[in-house]
């Protein structure tokens, strides 16, 4: 059995050595070299036994975004941010993606691989979460030495599930799938998205957002044995009055 489906909550991991005092903003890949290396972002390893996701800085029209290129793989990139909602509540990025994915469904645990997404982790209280879901992460954390997120919202460009569907994910309902994009409709363009993650946390989980502690982005078909290619544009953390 796959390290992803014994450790189900590893694919949330945020990494030891967290910077949480600095303002909310997020390296932009518009400000680096094609070709360099990515500055500023972390590698994102929840499934140590599939092979590495490549992420490449690379030219697209009069700027460098960041190319994912999947082939059975899973891995992503993170960086750790602290950001008040109160202040920055919406979140913005670009995407593109070459075509959705074939056989992936966001219902099973042997679908759930996406062609593209984006991870936004929250700095919920431990102590409001049920004693079964507290000993799980203390468990995780224990056996990975790393910290675990105790909330995360996932926006996901699915292959068959509606715009606007959110669900828990197979694997822990501490993280909840958003559907932004959705098919083959906008394939090969690049599509912007705004969302309030006041908003969104509020829907996902019933109740007010805390602090965002990292953003994450990740191209994966380890499940799927897949191959896919997507584009990422800079994120940003936006004040209030930023949105569509």
């Amino acid at each position: 059995m796959r390290n992803r489906r014994t450790a189900a909550l590893m694919f949330l991991f945020i990494g030891t050595s967290m910077n949480l005092a600095g303002a909310a903003e997020v390296p932009a890949f518009s400000a680096m070299a094609p070709g360099a290396s990515i500055e500023g972002w972390q590698p994102l390893r929840p499934a140590p036994n599939a092979p590495d996701t490549r992420y490449a800085l690379v030219k697209e029209g009069d700027r460098t975004v960041l190319k994912a290129e999947a082939q059975a793989s899973m891995s992503g990139l993170v960086h750790t941010v602290r950001v008040d909602l109160r202040k920055t509540p919406f979140l913005r990025w670009r995407w593109k993606i070459a075509a959705p994915l074939n056989s992936a469904d966001m219902r099973e645990k042997a679908g759930d691989d996406y062609a593209a997404r984006i991870y936004v982790m929250f700095d919920y209280p431990i102590e409001k979460l049920p004693f079964g879901t507290r000993a799980k992460l203390k468990l995780g954390e224990a056996l990975y030495g790393q910290k675990l997120p105790t909330a995360a919202l996932n926006y996901i460009w699915d292959n068959r599930q509606p715009v606007g569907t959110i669900q828990p994910n197979t694997y822990t309902d501490r993280a909840r799938m958003i559907v932004v994009e959705s098919g083959a409709g906008k394939a090969g363009q690049w599509v912007t998205e705004t969302r309030d993650l006041r908003v969104d946390f509020r829907a996902a989980f019933g109740e007010e957002a805390p602090d965002v502690i990292a953003v994450a982005l990740a191209t994966d078909t380890d499940n799927t044995g897949e191959n896919v290619v997507a584009w990422y544009g800079d994120l940003q953390f936006l004040p209030e009055g930023s949105g569509r």
